[in-house]
């Protein structure tokens, strides 16, 4: 499988209210950091994230982490 591209060197930050998102594996979908099905054919899938209250979360940009979907500092080595 082919690398996923880096939407963005960092991480995104944001509040985000309890609920259950499906977070980019891929890189390309416009609506970073969540999917928009601009995978569908590349052999890379959404992974689901369930947020349980509301709360700042750190989504990963780099789509390196290997904590996804949140940012684990992966980035830092590009």
């Amino acid at each position: 499988m082919a690398e996923p591209i880096i939407a963005q060197k960092g991480p995104y930050v944001q509040m985000t209210s309890a609920g259950t998102y499906w977070w980019c594996s891929c890189g390309g979908s416009k609506t970073q950091p969540f999917c928009d099905g601009t995978h569908k054919g590349s052999g890379f899938a959404p992974r689901r994230a369930d947020i349980a209250s509301e709360r700042q979360v750190a989504w990963c940009g780099c789509k390196r982490s290997k904590n996804a979907p949140l940012c684990d500092g992966s980035h830092r080595g590009l």
